[in-house]
């Protein structure tokens, strides 16, 4: 059973919302990138959160640009899970790549606030006295998350067999 505070956005955040564009190139370290974190939509994000925390969005968390910055802010922030109404396919992907949980959750992010808590136990994410089923990610999807990402499962796999 793990309990998470919860930081929730609305619709269409795209991938400059999460981390600006301007700072691809000129941010170097984890420090540096996670504390760009979503400063344009929410500036008090990055001082906030810690880790453990959420992000709850509703439709098209991620869209636009395919920035990997964009999930590797949030997840140097603390942020190992996202949970959306859906996700664009690009970032969703980042996401596994970058072992950050991404969840599609239909109805959820119009009853938690941000601040609020859940829990994630046994396969579903309960609020209150909601509960919602966290869908299964395929065998090969879901070893690349327990991995840590896609680099770290592959660092591993290369020096096992080296």
């Amino acid at each position: 059973m793990s309990e998470h505070r919860c930081f929730v956005y609305g619709d269409n955040i795209n991938t400059d919302l999460i981390f600006a564009g301007k700072y691809t190139y000129t941010l170097r370290t984890p420090e540096e990138i996670a504390s760009r974190a979503l400063e344009d939509l929410d500036p008090t994000f990055a001082k906030t959160v810690r880790p453990g925390d959420v992000i709850i969005a509703g439709r098209n968390w991620g869209n636009g640009s395919s920035r990997e910055q964009a999930v590797t802010c949030l997840k140097w922030a603390g942020v190992n899970i996202i949970i959306a109404e859906s996700f664009s396919g690009l970032y969703f992907r980042n996401c596994i790549n970058q072992g950050v949980h991404p969840i599609v959750c239909v109805g959820l992010s119009a009853k938690v606030k941000t601040g609020d808590t859940i829990r994630i136990e046994g396969g579903y994410i309960y609020h209150l006295d909601d509960q919602y089923p966290i869908p299964r990610l395929s065998p090969s999807v879901q070893a690349i998350l327990d991995a840590g990402g896609l680099s770290a499962m592959l660092s591993r796999r290369f020096l096992t067999q080296g």
